[in-house]
């Protein structure tokens, strides 16, 4: 089970399995010790180009979509490793993806979710 919460919502122990912070930069004012994250693999996070584009207001929801799978598919090693620990933690039991954007279901992190979900599909 992949879960989306905003990293600012208390955790849920019981629910949210491991928490992974799935934003390139630190949220503010929120302290590590508050946030509890297990995990933050920057490498599976937009680039900051992507980011500032869609920010801007120069794009659409469904380009950015397809901008920011396209990066994760010609991701490096590095990037293509964190999506494998990544599937092999929701193949072992819950995970939340956490991010700092006010709207999860119109972001990265819906994608990300939407991708790991995929290949879990096709695993199972």
């Amino acid at each position: 089970m992949i879960r989306m919460r905003r990293v600012y919502d208390p955790p849920e122990p019981g629910a949210d399995g491991v928490r992974v912070l799935v934003d390139r930069l630190w949220p503010r004012g929120l302290s590590k010790d508050a946030a509890r994250v297990d995990a933050w693999p920057k490498a599976v996070t937009p680039s900051a180009e992507l980011r500032r584009w869609y920010h801007s207001g120069a794009g659409s929801w469904e380009e950015f979509r397809a901008r920011y799978e396209a990066e994760l598919a010609a991701g490096g090693a590095q990037a293509r490793a964190e999506l494998e620990r990544l599937r092999g933690l929701a193949a072992e039991g819950p995970v939340t993806l956490l991010s700092a954007v006010k709207d999860p279901e119109r972001s990265h992190v819906s994608v990300l979710a939407e991708v790991l979900a995929e290949v879990l599909a096709e695993e199972g």
